[in-house]
Parts: structure tokens; sequence; C-alpha cells
């Protein structure tokens, strides 16, 4: 009987106590992560380190943290964000005034309030709400208080701070109410969860980079699923997918995917 190595049984109690599967995640790169963390704490091997994860909630609560690799930033890659604004959300607009869009993976709020302003600020119906979702629920929370640094909105025109942010006392923004009233924040894991379907547009940027490329290539499948025929999906900059036309996609623009 082959005995499962000590990152094997690792993995499986992280999965049973956490429902996050690490076996989804490139291996090397997840390993070298958690074994950073670990000997910070002076522990010597993976499953004395789960044990210290299952009794301290604290370092249970950063250990996630380290994985999730939550860093956002407002309007990221501000020149694809100037392609969606003026080639990508015009072309949808011509089959429906209503968009349904979803920010995958959306971390603490940047990305989907990103969206939500975008689409406010060229007037359109958002009516259906921004879906934002994460796995995670600490980053939801902090999505939904909604304040942020004056770095992370330096690719935000001042036009639209002024707009949509009031200013806090420090180096602290507020997104205005109006912006949030537009977004519908919800906890949901890409890999096991159920889709909603029917969308024009589909955000999931910086979320695959250390998933495996068999989990990459059945998570893009199941985005082109839950895409509308002529649905858009917006990918990060270090995410392009090799087997688009495979999957049923065709290249609209540089990191953006069209359902053919």
């Amino acid at each position: 009987m082959m005995i499962e190595d000590e990152y094997e049984v690792f993995i499986r109690k992280v999965h049973a106590k956490s429902g996050l599967d690490l076996s989804n995640y490139k291996r090397p790169q997840m390993e070298r992560r958690i074994r950073t963390l670990m000997r910070s704490y002076g522990v010597q091997d993976l499953l004395s380190y789960f044990a210290l994860l299952d009794r301290d909630a604290e370092k249970y609560r950063k250990f996630l943290d380290h994985l999730t690799i939550n860093v956002s930033e407002f309007l990221r890659n501000p020149g694809q964000w100037d392609v969606l604004r003026n080639q990508i959300l015009p072309t949808l607009l011509r089959e429906n005034s209503q968009l349904k869009v979803w920010s995958a993976g959306c971390s603490t709020g940047e990305e989907p309030y990103s969206l939500a302003l975008t689409m406010m600020d060229m007037r359109l119906d958002l009516r259906h709400k921004v879906l934002a979702s994460d796995i995670d629920p600490e980053v939801l929370r902090k999505a939904q208080i909604a304040q942020y640094t004056g770095k992370s909105l330096a690719n935000v025109p001042p036009t639209l701070v002024n707009r949509y942010f009031n200013k806090q006392e420090g180096d602290v923004y507020q997104v205005k109410d109006e912006v949030k009233q537009n977004i519908r924040f919800q906890q949901h894991n890409l890999l096991k969860d159920p889709f909603e379907n029917t969308f024009d547009l589909i955000l999931c940027r910086n979320v695959v980079i250390y998933f495996t490329e068999e989990t990459k290539s059945l998570l893009y499948r199941r985005f082109h699923q839950a895409l509308r025929k002529g649905g858009i999906l917006f990918t990060g900059s270090t995410e392009q997918i090799f087997q688009a036309k495979e999957i049923g996609f065709t290249t609209s623009a540089t990191f953006f995917y069209q359902k053919m």
C-alpha cells in the first residue's frame, strides 16, 4: 500500500477543516509558501503545524490569509480597464442593455467596486447588481465595509474619487453607499459550488495563477458554461488561456475571451 507523504496528509486535513482543496494548486509554489509560514513559528514538520492551526484560531486565520493572497487595487492594470470601458462594454450593450456581471474571486472588493463605478460613470443600467464572490469570509467582510487607502486608489481619476468616495481621517477613503448598493457579495468556492448562468461579463483576474493546469482548464470551462453566447471572460495579465478555442472562446482583445 502506498503511504501518503507529509504534504498530502496535511492538505487532506486542511481540506477537511476549511473546505479549501490545496490539491488544485501547483504543489511546489504552495508547499513553499506553507513551509515558510510554518517555520516562522519554529515548527519543524507539517503535521505539527496543522495541530497548531487546529488549536489556534488566530494562526489559522493568518494561514488562510497567506494562502489566498488577497492583494488588489482599484482599476488594476488601467490599460485593460480602458479596453473594457471603450470596447468590451459597448459591444456587450448592443446585445443587452441590462448587463449581468460577476467578479469571481473578488478579494477585498476593489475589483467589483471598480466595475460598478465604471458602469455608473457610463450611466449604465445596474438593475442586475454586480455579483462579487470569494471563498474567504474575512475578505468579504472587509469588502462590505469598503474602506481603502489612498494608495489603492492611485489608478482612479480624481474626478471619480471625488464622485464615488468619501475622504475619512488619515489616508482612508470610504466607498459611497450609492456604489455599494450596486454590489451583491456572496461567499463562493469556485471549484465546488454551482455557478449562476447567462452572464454577459465575468471577471476572474489574478485568481488562478497558482492553480494546476487541469484545475484552470476545468474552471475556464465552467466560466464558459456560465456565460451567455457572446459573453466575455476578462482574465488577469498572467492568465492567458492557451486552449481558448478548444473550450469555445475566441479572443475579443488581449485578456478578453468571448464565448462563441
